[in-house]
């Protein structure tokens, strides 16, 4: 059969699983968007009211999924828009497929209207990219496309289509599905090499990371840690892969992560690292990270071995496969030093849990959590999810909020992306229907992304979004107070700031705004109503602006 270029797009993306497409329409693929309103019983399009969510809806439908994320955007502009979304996902490991339209070929090269090299801009922050200059490409690019975004250590990749391509026309045969099975080679020798440091280790210690997450490894780091009976310090984008409340847990690792995991570091004699990548966050002074210890590292990037800490033993490979065959080797216990020393540390740290406020965040993030995590009187549907923005908020989350086993916690890692939340919660809420979503963000952030309600509520999408209003960039605030002697330059933000509550209503979304502990726990009971009725609703906390 005859099909065009827009034909043979959508059928390979139906035929690879996709349901859902975020985007935004534009000159240049409107050959693809006429043929996705004739496909609109087959695949869903949800349009965002900027191109950049379109990318960040994709990468929050991909992490809470373990699906690829799919994004369409126009030329020009539309595919610069993509670039943050895209870079944001390359950094944390997300495959998604961003697929822009561009100038017909004869006009490539010749400065036309809207026309941008998208393949040279995104070429360090995708996989692979491909232009497409003949229509009779375009399903094997696709199916490609697929294969490089999920395999070995998953991540974006982009699609360029011209506009005459996707209105040419050309044979297509709608074959078999695309295999997607992924195959990790590694030798026995490094196994030996590893359980040859466990059993010389008297201080053994796991730090996890967000390939634990996406791997899936959950119930193999918990046996493993268990097995060792080793403290378990978790990455920003480890969050989830371990549950707060083991005796093991010690929390969020790094500049801004508990006494605990800092102090546990510094003891341990050696530290196993599961699917994280030694960033200048967790480790500091890369001479002084983890000083008395020998290091593991297990990955599936092999660019990721010796790239910052030197390792005594490594293992490339996914994480689930490798501790699988790991564990095997190990006894059923292995008796360590570390004695009570991890019970002591989490007691002293409780002891310095911080200032007493009017409405602290800590108490906002476990109270939310309390609701909405999957406890008695919670939102039907089990465990939330949780998206934030990045800046104080994004800490106070993941320090605060007890995560459980396999609970997902999406974020913006590697690149900080402020404004990546409410892209995010809206494609996880996509992904996962039956599922509570909640977003924590920050006055700073949520004025990049306010214009998102839109999309929540054009879709029905009931998420619940808090906002921690404390009229400033809070984290820069921070940063300025120590190292710049107090000058608040530039940082805040009360002169400036919305009316949070009105512009809310403005988009039909129910709001409330709050002030002390007891307002913010009516507020929530009525939001979470408003929820189960499927409409967004958001809260703003009013927060103490030197709140730490």
């Amino acid at each position: 059969m005859k099909y065009t270029g827009a034909q043979i797009l959508i059928e390979s993306l139906i035929k690879n699983g996709v349901d859902t497409v975020f985007g935004y329409p534009g000159g240049a693929v409107l050959n693809i968007y006429d043929e996705l309103y004739k496909y609109k019983d087959r695949i869903k399009h949800v349009l965002v009211s900027h191109e950049q969510h379109a990318a960040h809806a994709a990468d929050g439908y991909a992490r809470s999924s373990g699906r690829v994320g799919v994004c369409l955007v126009t030329s020009g502009p539309g595919a610069t828009n993509l670039v943050t979304g895209i870079a944001t996902a390359f950094v944390d490991s997300v495959p998604i497929i961003a697929i822009t339209g561009n100038v017909g070929l004869p006009l490539l090269g010749k400065d036309s209207f809207q026309e941008v090299d998208i393949a040279g801009i995104t070429m360090p922050i995708v996989k692979h990219n491909w232009i497409v200059k003949d229509v009779r490409d375009l399903a094997e690019i696709v199916n490609e496309a697929f294969i490089v975004a999920q395999s070995g250590r998953p991540g974006p990749v982009l699609i360029d289509i011209p506009k005459d391509v996707s209105a040419a026309v050309c044979g297509y045969d709608n074959g078999s599905q695309t295999n997607k099975s992924r195959y990790y080679k590694f030798k026995d020798d490094d196994i030996n090499n590893v359980i040859s440091l466990i059993k010389n280790s008297k201080r053994p210690m796991l730090y996890v990371g967000g390939g634990a997450v996406r791997s899936g490894a959950n119930e193999e780091v918990k046996k493993l840690a268990e097995t060792l009976g080793a403290p378990v310090a978790l990455s920003l984008m480890g969050m989830g892969a371990f549950p707060a409340d083991h005796p093991l847990c010690t929390g969020l690792i790094g500049k801004h992560g508990t006494i605990t995991s800092g102090k546990a570091v510094q003891k341990c004699d050696l530290l196993i690292t599961l699917g994280a990548r030694f960033s200048d966050r967790v480790t500091g002074n890369n001479e002084s990270f983890a000083k008395n210890a020998k290091i593991v590292h297990i990955d599936i990037d092999p660019a990721e071995i010796n790239k910052n800490i030197h390792a005594d033993a490594f293992i490339i490979g996914d994480l689930k496969e490798v501790l699988t065959k790991l564990e095997k080797h190990l006894p059923a216990k292995i008796v360590n030093e570390w004695g009570s020393d991890i019970a002591v540390l989490k007691a002293a740290a409780q002891k310095k849990s911080g200032r007493k406020a009017v409405l602290n965040p800590g108490f906002v993030v476990r109270e939310t959590a309390r609701l909405l995590g999957g406890t008695a009187g919670s939102i039907a549907g089990g465990s939330a999810i949780v998206v934030t923005d990045v800046g104080q908020h994004q800490i106070w989350t993941a320090l605060y909020f007890p995560f459980k086993n396999g609970q997902k916690f999406l974020t913006s890692g590697g690149m900080g992306t402020m404004g990546y939340g409410m892209g995010a919660a809206a494609g996880a809420k996509i992904a996962n229907p039956k599922t509570p979503v909640v977003l924590f963000t920050g006055d700073g952030s949520f004025r990049m992304n306010c214009a998102e309600m839109s999309t929540m509520v054009k879709y029905n999408l009931p998420v619940l979004i808090i906002v921690f209003n404390n009229h400033t960039l809070g984290l820069l605030r921070q940063w300025q107070k120590k190292s710049y002697k107090s000058i608040y330059f530039e940082t805040d933000l009360e002169k400036s700031s919305p009316d949070f509550v009105k512009l809310a209503d403005a988009y039909n979304v129910t709001a409330f705004r709050v002030y002390n502990e007891k307002s913010f726990t009516i507020a929530l009971q009525a939001a979470v109503k408003l929820l189960n009725s499927g409409k967004p609703v958001l809260i703003e906390a009013a927060i103490d602006k030197n709140e730490k």
